[in-house]
């Protein structure tokens, strides 16, 4: 038997991915809790200001500073065992979703598909950096691009560094140039831009 070379010996994975995704929310370990959104909002025809609770995240700073280093930053230690940070640019179901991310956690479509932009917003800020290649991947992809909001999606994409999805609607534009013409206004669009799009035009009709 000790000389069968067809034995495979079972070697298990590196556990630390499983390790680190069992502390996401963990209270009793954490050194940080984000209190996300909350706030005061108008209930109904009164002028009265219902007080929203914020939704409370627990995490750690070990585990952020490389997974989001911009939120990270907002982790000063108080001196307490555990700092509380307020977060209300971001919507609870959006953090979570992040911060599940940063963990290790993986994200399916229904996840990216309920709030993509603001995912790419969230990530964006607070350097989640493959987190938002993931979903501007994602809004890429499944996403339509019409005459309608060709536009806003191409300035979108240039003010987040959306290289994919700026790259998508140049060429939506460039494949569909002649209907563009009468049913884009360009007058929006900086020189910058308008200068790299009218190069893909150009290059467009070279290749043609």
């Amino acid at each position: 038997r000790s000389n069968d070379t067809s034995v495979i010996p079972f070697i298990p994975e590196n556990p630390i991915n499983k390790n680190i995704l069992k502390k996401f929310m963990d209270e009793e370990s954490a050194d940080v809790v984000f209190e996300v959104g909350g706030g005061n909002q108008h209930g109904g025809n009164t002028r009265k200001k219902a007080k929203i609770t914020p939704t409370k995240f627990y995490a750690h700073r070990l585990i952020l500073q490389d997974g989001a280093p911009m939120l990270a930053e907002l982790c000063k230690s108080s001196g307490e065992k555990l700092t509380t940070v307020q977060v209300t640019d971001v919507e609870p179901e959006v953090f979570r979703h992040m911060l599940y991310y940063v963990y290790g956690g993986k994200l399916t479509d229904e996840d990216l598909g309920t709030d993509t932009k603001d995912l790419i917003d969230a990530a964006d800020k607070y350097g989640v950096v493959s987190l938002k290649l993931k979903a501007e991947a994602f809004y890429a992809k499944s996403t339509a691009l019409t005459f309608d909001d060709i536009l806003d999606n191409l300035l979108y994409a240039d003010s987040k560094n959306c290289a994919l999805l700026k790259e998508a609607a140049i060429d939506f534009i460039v494949e569909n140039w002649s209907d563009a013409i009468d049913k884009v206004c360009f007058d929006d669009l900086p020189g910058s831009m308008m200068k790299d799009l009218l190069t893909a035009v150009n290059w467009g009709k070279k290749k043609d």
